[in-house]
């Protein structure tokens, strides 16, 4: 059992930055591959970035590729998704997820998912 609790979200113009965070229950939390997923209104949820278990490969998709960067700190149990240059595009909902080893680009593969941190850009 694994509970996420994502947080950070907020309005900010097109320009700005935002953090997140996920914070993840348990002992076992080095042993996940860990994501973030978002959702806009009316369309799919589409990757956004992963992070191997130990922190030392990523995947961004590359609608954000050089915009932003997953990390992760394995002694707090927390995964972060820091994000530059926001644009309008990136409004959604920003879900983290948790998967035993490997990371995915398909949010059916994960078993584990925070309740969703809204993020909005202004223009």
């Amino acid at each position: 059992q694994v509970q996420l609790v994502d947080t950070g979200g907020g309005l900010v113009q097109a320009g700005g930055s935002l953090r997140l965070s996920c914070a993840a229950s348990g002992r076992t939390f080095s042993n996940y591959a860990m994501a973030w997923f978002r959702q806009a209104p009316g369309k799919e949820r589409e990757f956004v970035a992963a992070i191997t278990p130990s922190g030392g490969n990523t995947h961004y998709a590359d609608s954000v590729k050089g915009r932003f960067t997953i990390s992760r700190d394995n002694a707090k149990n927390t995964v972060y998704l820091q994000m530059n240059s926001l644009i309008p595009e990136d409004t959604a909902v920003y879900y983290c997820a948790a998967r035993p080893f490997g990371y995915s680009v398909y949010s059916r593969s994960y078993n584990f998912w925070g309740q969703g941190t809204q993020v909005a850009v202004s223009s």
